[in-house]
């Protein structure tokens, strides 16, 4: 492992503090949230809303983090804090400009959303992804500028906050009311119940965006570059349409559902039930998500340095090798890890293989997917999202009403599995890189194999029946170990076992 893949994996655990304890933490709420939620409809609330944030929040970044990272890397840049004043500025008009709206047309928008009774959680919510738009460039001058201690202590700061205060409003007051109502009903609504989801949300963001001054104010403080915002939205523009078709891809189970059914109860339920089982598997988007954060600066640093053809294959094998030791762990003991949610969500649980291995997919995705903004034709991006799209779209459409939620599932499989292979052979014409496929086979079929071996044996004894399959993992591991880390590359551990 060289000095490049050895930055790359120490700033993937720092931003792993933020991404993966991160989300970690928030994955330890679904259990409460399927607890104290009056049922698995308030759930699908919560689902549906965030599905339409996520969409929202690259519509609003309109692929300006990337088109940042690229200019303020770019050998001809002189002055770098001026990329990022401009890129801040921006989004602030930009941001401003959407809640402006969103507050003059609340009414018909909530109503088209089917909020009409609570036009709160939507205008809630756009203000939360307006304030996260906008904070995600100072977010991203953290990692460019290798503050990654702070950019995770930021990030952790967040979470901790917005865990807090969820468990204050759906837990502390509810029985605080139910003991001494007088001490908190002057501000407390026993019956609002998933709103406080959003009001909690709401809070954080706004006081992350206060710990955000000192970067805020270096970028208010260099002068903004009108002829630079043309450059860098003309490079952005394709990101962004490749952006919404992605995170359309992502989020269309969610944004849709509730539009497949007539019984709108039945549709919110369902997509709790979804929604919740489909957290089991965000461990595989933890990782991919921490990768990412060091990934993006790292690649277009490398190619500015030169050709580095052979550390994006490296990154790529990896990634690879990474990404099955995490599916196989979590399906191995998929048997304890459903506790996290009850038992009304059980149902839901067949959907976690699938969603993990099309995580897995759009992770290889993201890996191949440097070769166009590397070599500035980022319209590639946005036709291989547009056709994954069509893809999600049309099989949510035609299957979601007979199949439901499994039918969510597998269009997202299929979706980033045709992007994968679109991506790579494409790829491989305009900038060809000699990724590792014979390992990347092995490692695949070893994973498969040992999946069926493990998942298939019927063993009453739940005891037995983890330690054989803990047996199985650990022979994977040992594999990998064998033949592509050694443990001399390790310091740590090779220091340990010395």
């Amino acid at each position: 492992m060289g000095a490049g893949m050895k930055r790359l994996a120490r700033e993937t655990a720092v931003y792993g503090l933020s991404s993966i304890v991160g989300r970690f933490l928030n994955w330890l709420l679904v259990p409460m949230y399927t607890r104290v939620l009056a049922d698995t409809a308030d759930y699908g609330v919560v689902t549906n809303l965030y599905g339409w944030t996520a969409l929202l929040l690259v519509i609003l970044t309109y692929g300006m983090e990337t088109g940042f990272f690229r200019f303020i890397n770019k050998k001809e840049t002189e002055n770098l804090l001026e990329v990022y004043a401009t890129t801040l500025f921006s989004l602030l008009c930009s941001s401003g400009l959407f809640i402006l709206l969103l507050w003059i047309f609340l009414s018909p928008v909530s109503n088209g959303l089917g909020y009409g009774n609570h036009p709160e959680f939507i205008s809630l919510m756009g203000t939360i992804v307006a304030v996260d738009a906008f904070c995600s460039i100072p977010f991203a001058y953290l990692r460019y500028a290798g503050r990654a201690y702070r950019f995770a202590g930021l990030k952790l700061f967040n979470i901790f906050l917005n865990i807090l205060l969820n468990i204050f409003f759906l837990v502390i007051c509810p029985w605080l009311y139910a003991h001494n109502p007088s001490t908190i009903d002057w501000f407390y609504n026993p019956h609002y119940g998933v709103g406080y989801v959003f009001v909690a949300n709401a809070f954080t963001t706004l006081i992350t965006l206060c710990m955000l001054y000192p970067e805020l104010k270096l970028g208010f403080q260099t002068r903004f570059n009108p002829l630079l915002l043309k450059q860098i939205i003309r490079y952005s523009f394709p990101i962004l349409i490749l952006g919404i078709a992605g995170i359309f891809n992502q989020t269309a189970d969610k944004i849709l559902f509730p539009f497949l059914f007539e019984d709108k109860a039945y549709a919110a339920s369902q997509l709790g039930i979804y929604g919740a089982c489909f957290k089991i598997a965000v461990v595989m988007v933890m990782f991919i998500q921490a990768f990412r954060y060091a990934y993006e600066p790292f690649i277009f640093a490398k190619n500015k340095s030169g050709n580095n053809q052979t550390a994006y294959a490296q990154a790529m094998k990896y990634f690879i090798i990474f990404s099955l030791v995490i599916f196989l762990g979590v399906m191995f003991y998929l048997d304890v890890l459903k506790y996290f949610v009850s038992e009304d969500y059980y149902p839901g649980l067949r959907v976690v293989p699938i969603v993990m291995l099309g995580e897995l997919f759009f992770g290889i995705y993201f890996n191949l997917s440097f070769w166009y903004k590397l070599i500035d034709q980022t319209q590639w991006g946005a036709y291989f999202s547009i056709i994954g799209c069509v893809v999600t779209v049309t099989s949510i459409l035609i299957f979601g009403p007979s199949y439901g939620y499994m039918a969510c599932a597998w269009a997202s499989f299929c979706c980033n599995l045709l992007m994968m292979f679109l991506s790579y052979f494409i790829g491989q014409k305009k900038f060809p890189i000699q990724y590792d496929l014979r390992s990347a086979f092995i490692y695949f079929a070893l994973a498969g194999l040992l999946y069926i071996a493990g998942m298939t044996p019927s063993i009453s004894s739940e005891i037995i029946r983890l330690t054989y399959r803990t047996i199985l993992l650990l022979l994977f591991i040992g594999f990998i170990i064998q033949r592509d880390l050694p443990l001399k590359e390790i310091p740590y551990i090779n220091r340990l076992f010395k």
